[in-house]
């Protein structure tokens, strides 16, 4: 098969693990890096295979790293908070 391929059924698992792990919050974000992991991989294989400059997939990879520096540090108050990830556990209302 080809890497193309493989790439799309890597993103797929991503979707898949992202849609049926919904209880915790950190198995949450471990499976959106998952999908940004295969995101870039896409990308890079498409830049390289019609050479052109990789500027593009350093940027992203530059606002993956911001990205989930975020959703750690909102996992890290969340936790501090409420005292679990648990997503039953937070409330709209609750300020």
């Amino acid at each position: 098969m080809s890497m193309c391929y493989y790439l799309c059924i890597f993103y797929l698992c991503g979707v898949w693990s992202f849609v049926s792990n919904r209880k915790h919050l950190l198995s949450t974000l471990l499976s959106l890096e998952f999908i940004v992991l295969a995101l870039y991989l896409s990308l890079y294989n498409y830049f390289c295979g019609f050479n052109y400059n990789l500027f593009f997939v350093v940027y992203f990879l530059v606002f993956s790293v911001c990205e989930s520096s975020l959703g750690l540090s909102v996992l890290v108050s969340m936790i501090r908070s409420h005292g679990n990830d648990y997503f039953q556990s937070y409330s709209i209302l609750q300020c």
